[in-house]
């Protein structure tokens, strides 16, 4: 199975940084995997062995941290910084 393309566009961006609620659920969507991967954290098991579990709740905070800093994105600086490239 083909792995679909999930990008974030110009438009969803300024949307998020926004506060538009669709936008921010992109976004979530967008870096679900990466925040998923942050989260994971490795238990000990009695036999020795080591078990990768995803931590939800430190998956959440991270989830709550990214909807902070979402708004200080410096969205125009960004423009700037694209139009001169």
């Amino acid at each position: 199975m083909q792995e679909q393309e999930c990008t974030l566009d110009v438009k969803t961006i300024e949307a998020a940084v926004a506060g538009e609620q669709w936008a921010l659920g992109k976004v979530l969507e967008y870096y679900a995997d990466y925040m998923e991967e942050l989260a994971t954290v490795e238990i000990g098991q009695p036999d020795g062995s080591v078990k990768k579990i995803v931590d939800e709740d430190l998956k959440q905070q991270i989830g709550l941290k990214l909807l902070e800093e979402i708004p200080k994105f410096p969205l125009e600086e960004a423009k700037k910084q694209a139009a001169e490239e």
